[in-house]
């Protein structure tokens, strides 16, 4: 989920996609994927992957290719056989109408071939009618109403300081690159990194009709004035942090930043509710934003934004557009070799667009009763660990443990899929043109976001659809999200015993709670409010153990230079770290006044349970994949969201034997929850 808004949302992983083949798993742990010839405490990732690993090939469609993307796979396989048989029927209104319609549109390559980039032409038509700065705005109002990002963001989210209440929210944007580090890190591969994507942008200019000069000069006030944006804006890091991301203004205040835009006018062409106050999530990229409206060129603006319109559509167009794109953003900067098959691609755009309907039908097949209570006792386990845990921490004043526990308390879930769908009553559909189903699904839910400002909070939303293999925890709701996509081995089996659930899902829960008392979440209370909670004294010592994360992680060498950005994936990391030692104790804690379950493959269930966790991150990347995971990914790299906890871990050394001195040991252990 990659957006930074407001409210603080953190998900499990970031998943690229899905494979061109993969086989589901069979069994709660298969041996045959460990690797014997390496020790248990020397690398336990590749200990219990190993054999896995050196048999894996990447396929050529994919960046990266692990447990997450197999699991998707077989999610996507059943996708298929849903739209395959929705794409027959026309239902007027019904969900099989919408998801039958957007599958059967984008599969229609001899439409979209044969429209080429026409429709892109209103687009342009109303650029090349700029003439002032006026106008520039009316267009910049234009372009985020259809769903076109141009120079900052605008929506409504959860007020920061009160959960209850959605607000209107402004925040830095209008750069193509990932972040703002591509534009302004001076080493070899970020010049050559940018010298790929003015080849792009000059390529992409070339295919719209410009000359090879005029593509040229085009691609060259692109990057100029991306550039500008991207020293303005915060880094990754720093958006990280939630107080510094909350700076609520008064209309008036943010005109006095931006003397130079009209955000009255702006407003009433977003048809935005009246507002007296907003969140500016970066300031100093505003005070920037308006002096470059005084002193770029009209001329300079309607190239900008004439880039930003091709760029936002390219996967909607003709082949030459898709290749451009794929070239760049997937080639080069992952490392993939070739594209999906047009029917993948098609499956991803309907669960990304109509996602909803989508796995309305998904969950009738795919999602049962049973899964669900299953992961309800799951949850309530992983709860009950860590509320006997907050108490016994002797770190933590009696005080702050109180708040704790009481935030704790609070936790809402949600399991499978959305009990409470909105629907898509008004949405329009179609089969005549792909790039238009897309963008009337842009603009349904821009225009139904906007409504929101100045609404109460519906806390029923879903931030992810049913097939999503993944997860996440949202601050400002105070909740945790499973998606009946992951409920699936090897993340959760119900034929699997207790040892590898634990560890599998089981870490999965206690890492989406951890999230709540991570970095940031911790800076959340128990309704969700950015508020400190914590005594001084407490908090600081919080920020110490913090700093042990930091150091270990930002220690982990990915490449040759490459190190794990300890402080981007923070986050992340503290919920490894707590989610697994909270799964432990469940584990535990569910063994209390029974009979020890036997060995199984040999494995005591100790040995089991972080078998479990370590088969979940199985995974192989491109070097480009890693190198775009360090520089833009808060999560950290497969092989070390393993071992580093482990190294962390007593009951790990304990299950396998491991010494001081092992590389499995860590000399001084990181611990906070």
């Amino acid at each position: 989920m990659y957006k930074f808004s407001l409210r603080l949302v953190v998900a499990l992983t970031i998943l690229a996609s899905v494979s061109l083949s993969a086989t589901a798993q069979s069994v709660a742990f298969d041996v045959t994927r460990m690797d014997d010839s390496v020790e248990a405490c020397d690398n336990f990732f590749q200990y219990a992957n190993g054999n896995w690993i050196k048999k894996t090939e990447i396929p050529a469609a994919y960046a990266r290719w692990g447990s997450f993307n197999i699991l998707a796979e077989n999610n996507t396989n059943a996708l298929k056989e849903i739209l395959d048989a929705n794409a027959k029927k026309t239902a007027a209104g019904s969900n099989e109408q919408l998801i039958g319609d957007y599958f059967a549109a984008c599969m229609d390559e001899a439409a979209i071939e044969k429209a080429g980039a026409a429709p892109l032409d209103p687009y342009f038509k109303s650029i090349d009618k700029i003439k002032d700065a006026k106008d520039l705005q009316r267009q910049i109002a234009a372009m985020h109403n259809a769903g076109i990002p141009a120079l900052f963001n605008f929506g409504a989210g959860a007020d920061a300081k009160n959960s209850s209440l959605n607000i209107a929210n402004v925040n830095q944007g209008g750069l193509s690159l990932p972040n703002r580090d591509f534009y302004t890190k001076d080493d070899a591969k970020s010049a050559e990194t940018r010298a790929k994507f003015v080849e792009h942008l000059t390529n992409m200019f070339k295919l719209l009709g410009d000359d090879a000069d005029k593509a040229a000069m085009n691609a060259k006030t692109v990057m100029a004035i991306q550039t500008r944006l991207a020293n303005a804006s915060k880094t990754q890091v720093e958006l990280r942090d939630p107080q510094k991301r909350y700076n609520k203004k008064t209309t008036v205040e943010l005109a006095a930043i931006t003397p130079n835009f009209s955000w009255a006018d702006y407003m009433k062409a977003r048809n935005v509710p009246s507002v007296t106050d907003l969140n500016v999530g970066q300031p100093d990229f505003f005070a920037e934003v308006n002096k470059m409206l005084a002193d770029v060129p009209v001329a300079d603006w309607k190239t900008y934004l004439r880039w930003m319109t091709i760029n936002s559509g390219a996967s909607l167009l003709s082949k030459a557009f898709v290749d451009e794109n794929f070239n760049f953003y997937s080639k080069y900067l992952t490392g993939t070799k070739e594209q999906q098959p047009r029917w993948r691609r098609c499956i991803n755009a309907t669960d990304g667009a109509v996602g909803e309907a989508l796995g309305a039908e998904y969950v009738k097949k795919n999602f049962t009763p049973a899964a669900q209570k299953r992961m309800g006792e799951l949850i309530d386990n992983l709860f009950a660990a860590y509320r006997e845990a907050i108490p016994r921490l002797d770190w933590m004043s009696p005080e702050t443990q109180q708040k704790a526990l009481a935030k704790l308390n609070t936790y809402q879930r949600k399991i499978g899929f959305n009990q409470n769908p909105r629907g898509f009553a008004g949405l329009k559909l179609g089969r005549e043109s792909y790039f238009q189903n897309a963008r009337n699904v842009a603009q349904f839910n821009i225009a139904r976001n906007l409504k929101d400002v100045g609404r109460p909070v519906d806390r029923t939303r879903w931030g992810m659809t049913p097939p999503t293999v993944n997860a996440y925890y949202n601050a400002s709701f105070n909740e945790i999200v499973f998606p009946a996509g992951i409920l699936q081995p090897p993340f959760f089996n119900q034929n699997a015993d207790d040892a590898i659930n634990y560890g599998a899902i089981g870490a999965v829960i206690g890492h989406e709670i951890t999230h709540g008392f991570d970095d940031g979440g911790s800076q959340y209370d128990a309704e969700g409010n950015l508020k400190m909670w914590w005594t001084p004294e407490d908090r600081k010592k919080f920020e110490e153990r913090a700093d042990c994360v930091i150091n270990q992680f930002g220690g982990y060498q990915i490449q040759e230079g490459l190190n794990i950005n300890g402080k981007l994936t923070l986050g992340e990391n503290i919920a490894d770290l707590g989610g697994l030692a909270m799964a432990y104790a469940a584990y535990q804690k569910s063994l209390e006044g029974k009979t020890k379950p036997a060995n199984i493959d040999g494995f005591t269930p100790e040995q089991r349970f972080f078998l479990g966790y370590a088969q979940i991150w199985a995974a192989k990347s491109t070097e480009a994949f890693e190198r775009q995971q360090v520089l833009t990914d808060s999560h950290s790299n497969a092989r070390y969201r393993v071992n580093g906890p482990l190294s962390n871990s007593p009951q790990f050394a304990e299950a396998f034997g491991c010494k001081t001195g092992d590389k499995m040991v860590r000399a001084v252990s990181c611990k906070i929850w």
